[in-house]
Parts: C-alpha cells; sequence; structure tokens
C-alpha cells in the first residue's frame, strides 16, 4: 500500500497537476472571500469568521476531488496497466488504499493555504483574535473527513469507469448527490416523517454539525462508514476487471 501511495503521489507531484490543483483551489477560495461580492465575502460580512469559507469549501471540493481521483483506475485500465498491478504481489485492497489515501493527502494539501485566511481573520478581528476557534477547528476536521468521503466516492467513481472524463463527470454527479441532493430532496419534505432519515443520508447535515463546533461520535461513524462502503464497492468492481 505504502508503494501505491508513493507512486500516486509521484503522479501527482512529478507532472505538476498537484500544485496546479493546489494553487487553482486556493485562488478560487481567496477571490470569492476577499475580492468578489457575494455572499462569502468576509469583508462584506464585517464578522471576524471563516464560516463563509467552510460553505464554501465543500463545492469546490465537489470539483476537485473527483478531477484528482478520476486516473487512480480508470486510467491504469484505460493504459493497460491495472494488468501490470493485478501480477504484482500487492493485494487489489492495498491498491484500493493506497490511491485513496494518495487522493485524500492531496485533498487536505488543498486546505493548508487557508491558514492564511485563519491568521487574516484572526488579526482583523475586533479585538484581535476575536474568533470562536471552537467553531473554527470543528470545521476544520470535518472538512478533512469530508475530504476522505469525497476521495472514496471519486474512487469508486473512478472503478466503475472506462475513461477518466467518465470518471471525473460520474464522481461530480456522486459527490454532488450525496452532499446537496439528498439533503435538498428531504427539504421539500414530501415523505413525512421519513424526511428526517432521508436528510440523515446525506453529507450535509453531518458536516454541518461540525461547523457549529459539535464533534459528535455518530457523524464520524456515519462518515467511516461511508468511506469504508465506497472503498469495499470499489475493491469489487476492481476484482472484476481482473
Amino acid at each position: 500500500m505504502t508503494a501505491i501511495f508513493k507512486k500516486e503521489l509521484w503522479s501527482y507531484f512529478g507532472n505538476w497537476s498537484a500544485w496546479l490543483i493546489i494553487a487553482a483551489f486556493s485562488l478560487i477560495g481567496t477571490l470569492f472571500l476577499f475580492f468578489f461580492e457575494n455572499d462569502s465575502n468576509i469583508f462584506d460580512i464585517g464578522t471576524a469568521s471563516l464560516q463563509s469559507y467552510f460553505v464554501l469549501v465543500p463545492w469546490l471540493l465537489m470539483f476537485i476531488i473527483p478531477a484528482i481521483s478520476m486516473k487512480t483506475i480508470a486510467e491504469e485500465q484505460q493504459s493497460g496497466t491495472l494488468n501490470w498491478l493485478f501480477s504484482q504481489p500487492v493485494k487489489i485492497s492495498e491498491i484500493i488504499l493506497g490511491k485513496f489515501f494518495a487522493v485524500w493527502f492531496v485533498g487536505i494539501l488543498c486546505l493548508l493555504p487557508s491558514v492564511i485566511y485563519l491568521y487574516t481573520v484572526y488579526v482583523l478581528g475586533v479585538p484581535a483574535g476575536n474568533i470562536d476557534l471552537g467553531a473554527t477547528f470543528g470545521s476544520y476536521f470535518g472538512l478533512i473527513i469530508l475530504t476522505a468521503a469525497f476521495s472514496a466516492v471519486g474512487i469508486l467513481a473512478s472503478s466503475l469507469s472506462q475513461n477518466q472524463i467518465m470518471a471525473y463527470l460520474l464522481g461530480v454527479f456522486m459527490c454532488f448527490i450525496l452532499y446537496f441532493g439528498i439533503e435538498q430532496l428531504a427539504s421539500y419534505k414530501l415523505l413525512g416523517g421519513t424526511d428526517y432519515i432521508l436528510s440523515n443520508l446525506g453529507f450535509y447535515k453531518h458536516f454541518l454539525a461540525f461547523t457549529r463546533g459539535l464533534i459528535d461520535t455518530r457523524d464520524i461513524f456515519y462518515f467511516v462508514f461511508i468511506i469504508g462502503i465506497c472503498l469495499v464497492l470499489a475493491k469489487i468492481f476492481v476484482e472484476k476487471k481482473k
């Protein structure tokens, strides 16, 4: 698994793709938070808080993570190197986990430049340091685990697809449905009492708890369960490619 992890990281950072993704992610976040006139602009809100950032980032990750993960399995199959991996003394579960951790690692690196935003808001607060650090750090924890969930979904989408374009489109669609689609469907209250159960099936409600500074073991277990399900399904679909 470690060898697969290192191989994936080299493929991301060796051809500058990871650097470009991180730079684009940071640039878009900076523009929305400090320059564009929108509901996420910190200066327009007038509050020493990064909550607008934590609302924006899941939507960026929804498109960025599938772009990182689309090549994990689909490219291996398209180029014929997947059969070579099968012939090596490595388990399919190790292949899946190595690729998953590589995608997750790059996703976390996308979040690191936001430390500059945190320092800026911390300094600009009146008085300086007037920021809810509990909610902020809880939100960061939520973003890290949400990135892991998106990464697992992206790996599953890549294992289902024959090429990278289909893997990307399927990954974006699945992430959108799990994060926003289920929550919106539940908000219409078409199913009576089962709407509450439906809303708990999506990512949004569980991530929202983290943004309030509440780190609940039930929310952590939910994301771990979803990640496990996606990776197990990815393993099954990759085994069928043998």
